[in-house]
Order: structure tokens, then C-alpha cells, then sequence
């Protein structure tokens, strides 16, 4: 086993949680005076801990498993709605015992590791939440997703289980990328398109996507509005997340600047979770 560590300031505190969130094995430690953060995130390869090393510095420390062991506890299965599970088991026989505990539910396979998003994270579970609802007022109808800032995949694999259609998937990070692609694949959905893309910079399609799915950070989405509202099709679903509930008026303001709005705002602790579509969609139905 390995452990990577890293010193931060504490004011960054929320990215560090933001980007590993839903890996159990991340610990974060305040030092003396507050001002100040230690990560530790603790590795089965050398080969997952080198990879965080070359993107984010810090050092690694070779465990032994007598130090491992007692720090890292598997993540419990999360379950969404009454027709999702997700859980961070990979092998056969223990997904076959939660299928069977759960026969009417999607399982859904994600282990922990550095991209973002295995659904116990509030932003996740959230979009996932209303993805579900989404999913079933479109229920009879051929529908496309784009998930953008996909991390592990987790969205766009949980909209074809839901029964979308075409489902495009980008990630500006090539670890997550990569992380979607293997679990679209260990989950029975190897047709999700994944990208490595920086959404400022991507061109969506002419016709959009009848439901956009955006869990990026707060400043992100600003910068990313006018690429959503053109991404989005007319009478289309738009769900987002990764905002601190400190900045959702900057962000929300900044949305409506570009014809979008929403209808329904969640917040989870301190973060927030919304969906809307555009304003003039919105208008038309009365929402």
C-alpha cells in the first residue's frame, strides 16, 4: 500500500474535497493554527499514487498492511430513489449479492479512485436524484444526455441505465477520462461516447442534447454558461451542481445572463444542486 501526502493552505480545502470526493481513503488534517491542511489518500498501486503525484506534486510513503488496514473502511452502497444502486464493489459475486438484494433496482459499479463521483458525495447523489426524475417524465421518448465534467462516469452511465440515448461524456482531466471509460465498460454501457475536453472550449452540436448535465466547480460554470445554453436543446433538461451554496447568486445571476433558469434548488449542506432549462422553455410552460 501507498499513501500520497501533500500541504495546503486550508482556504482551498473545498477543491481537495471537491476532487476526491467519494474516495474513502482521502484524509484531510488541519495543523496548528488552522491556516493550514495535510491530504493523505491512500493507494492500492504505485502505480494510482504516481499518477496523483504527477498531477498534483506531494510525496509518497510505501505502507505495510498493518497500517493500512484499520484507517480504510469500504464505502456502503448508495441508493437513489427506488431504482438505483451504486456501490464501490468490482467483483462478480459481490455484485450478484447486491443485485439480488436489490432485484428491481440498476446497480451500478464504481470504485474509488481519482476521478470524481461515486454518488455519496451531495452534488452526485443529487444530480442523481433529479436525473431519475428527468429519466421518467421523458420515459417513451428517445432522449440524448451530455454529461460534461464527467469524472468517473457515474451520470452518463446512470442516464443509459435510465434509458437514454446517445450520451456524450468529456472530462478536461485525461485520469478521469480514462476512469469513465473503464466503468462505462465494467457497467454494460461501452456506448457512452467519452472525450477528453475542456468544456470552455468544446462545440456541441447543432441540435443540443435533450438533457446537459453539469457537476463543475462554481467559477467554472460562470465561465461555461454560453457553451451550456447552446448545448442544451429547446425544451431541453439542464442539471447542475458543484456549487458552494455561498456563491450560488453569482452563479445563478450569471446563468439567467444566458437565457437559462431554474426551477428547482436543493441544497445539501453547503453545497447546491439545481434544475432548469431555458428561461424562455421555462416561461412557456409557466414553471
Amino acid at each position: 500500500m501507498f499513501v500520497w501526502s501533500k500541504l495546503s493552505a486550508a482556504k482551498w480545502m473545498d477543491a481537495w474535497e471537491e476532487r476526491f470526493a467519494g474516495n474513502p481513503n482521502l484524509v484531510i488534517e488541519f495543523l496548528k493554527g488552522g491556516k493550514s491542511i495535510r491530504l493523505r489518500l491512500f493507494c492500492h498501486t504505485e502505480k494510482d499514487v504516481r499518477a496523483i503525484v504527477e498531477q498534483f506534486g506531494g510525496s509518497v510513503r510505501h505502507m505495510t498492511d498493518h497500517e493500512w488496514n484499520p484507517i480504510v473502511a469500504p464505502p456502503r452502497p448508495v441508493k437513489v430513489r427506488d431504482i438505483l444502486v451504486l456501490t464501490a464493489a468490482t467483483r462478480p459475486d459481490e455484485i450478484a449479492a447486491i443485485q439480488q438484494a436489490h432485484p428491481k433496482r440498476h446497480i451500478i459499479s464504481i470504485p474509488p479512485e481519482m476521478a470524481f463521483g461515486t454518488g455519496d458525495h451531495a452534488t452526485t447523489s443529487t444530480c442523481l436524484r433529479l436525473l431519475v426524475d428527468v429519466a421518467r417524465e421523458r420515459q417513451g421518448t428517445r432522449w440524448t444526455v451530455a454529461d460534461l465534467g464527467t469524472g468517473t462516469g457515474v451520470l452518463a452511465i446512470a442516464a443509459r441505465k435510465l434509458g437514454a440515448g446517445a450520451t456524450f461524456a468529456c472530462d478536461f482531466d485525461p485520469f478521469a477520462v480514462a476512469a469513465a471509460a473503464r466503468n462505462a465498460i465494467r457497467n454494460a454501457t461501452p456506448e457512452i461516447l467519452t472525450k477528453e475536453q475542456d468544456v470552455l472550449k468544446w462545440r456541441p452540436r447543432q441540435t443540443g442534447y435533450h438533457v446537459v448535465m453539469a457537476n463543475l466547480f462554481s467559477s467554472v460554470l460562470i465561465e461555461a454558461w454560453p457553451v451550456i445554453a447552446q448545448s442544451l436543446a429547446p425544451g431541453g433538461d439542464l442539471i447542475v451542481s458543484g456549487i458552494l451554496a455561498t456563491q450560488a447568486w453569482g452563479v445563478f445571476t450569471a446563468a439567467a445572463s444566458n437565457g437559462l433558469g431554474f426551477t428547482q434548488v436543493i441544497r445539501k449542506g453547503k453545497w447546491v444542486t439545481a434544475r432548469g432549462g431555458h428561461l424562455m422553455d421555462l416561461i412557456a410552460a409557466g414553471a
